[in-house]
């Protein structure tokens, strides 16, 4: 990590995506950190999502709002227990709106009702893909907690180059919207050893990300 001698910028990391280092204070850390924690033990606990090919993915996830299974949402957890999703709050979508201020100046009416929770452990990865279940082209608002990993922002047209490698610390927000809303992203690995001990955590990364599915009902 780069160390307080070296300030990390905030960048334009691509046209409509924004990284904005350390924007979540330690006490909003910490309140999301107890949020995920109250979300994954249910109505629907966390879990490791299988995809259709029978490949289980090695992050953990929870959903709040809609429930999200490769590759389409739905209200109720089809492929876990059935049961309705959690609640999307309104405090939720409250810092949607402020972070999308943060990253381009207007919230833009922006009202995410889904939010998909991933947690990495030490040996986690996400591959590259595209966030496009959603009938929305709002941007999506991604928050880190935890300990810090190589995020690749890639192009809209395929998974390979050009992209950029990004490194994303507890309290990071990057939103991706525009013409970079349907980019390949991915997570290659999750750096040890770059915890943040005022979430309350110890180990692994949170990754929050809030959606506006364009879904009714």
């Amino acid at each position: 990590m780069s160390g307080a001698l070296f300030p990390r910028e905030r960048t334009v990391v691509s046209p409509g995506a924004v990284h904005v280092p350390g924007w979540l204070p330690a006490e909003r850390r910490r309140e999301l950190v107890d949020a995920c924690r109250e979300w994954a033990r249910g109505p629907v606990p966390i879990r490791h999502t299988v995809l259709p090919g029978g490949c289980v993915m090695s992050v953990r996830t929870v959903c709040v709002g809609w429930h999200w299974q490769p590759y389409r949402y739905s209200r109720t957890a089809d492929d876990v227990n059935g049961a309705p999703v959690a609640v999307f709050p309104e405090w939720l979508a409250k810092l949607g709106r402020e972070a999308l201020v943060e990253a381009y100046g207007e919230h833009q009416g922006y009202t995410p009702d889904t939010a998909l929770i991933n947690f990495y452990d030490g040996a986690a990865r996400m591959g590259m893909h595209q966030d496009k279940e959603e009938r929305s082209a709002a941007p999506v608002v991604s928050l880190s907690i935890g300990e810090s990993c190589v995020f690749r922002f890639g192009n809209t047209e395929n998974r390979g180059r050009p992209y950029t490698d990004v490194e994303l610390a507890s309290g990071d927000l990057f939103v991706f919207g525009g013409p970079s809303r349907f980019a390949y992203h991915g997570v290659t690995r999750v750096l040890p050893g770059t915890g943040d001990p005022a979430t309350g955590m110890s180990g692994g990364r949170l990754n929050i990300t809030l959606r506006e599915t364009g879904l009714a009902g």
